[in-house]
């Protein structure tokens, strides 16, 4: 069955709604528990990969969104 383009969009925003708060919760959980015994650059390097992590599952996510927006292309 396929979706119609706002159906998709609707069910991609509220996947990356999802996405985020479940990622932001797992890293928080993460953090609270494993960093304050690692402490100093090794914590700053945490947050900066943790940061950018959930972008790749994020643009698969929002290509999906798209795809059928996309002009075909010509011969």
């Amino acid at each position: 069955m396929m979706m119609s383009n706002p159906g998709r969009k609707l069910a991609g925003t509220i996947g990356l709604l999802a996405l985020l708060i479940a990622y932001s919760l797992l890293v928080m959980a993460f953090a609270t528990s494993a960093l304050p015994a690692i402490g100093g650059l090794s914590a700053i390097a945490f947050y900066a990969v943790a940061g950018i992590g959930w972008l790749p599952i994020a643009m698969l996510l929002v290509s999906w969104m798209y795809k059928n927006d996309r002009p075909a292309s010509r011969p």
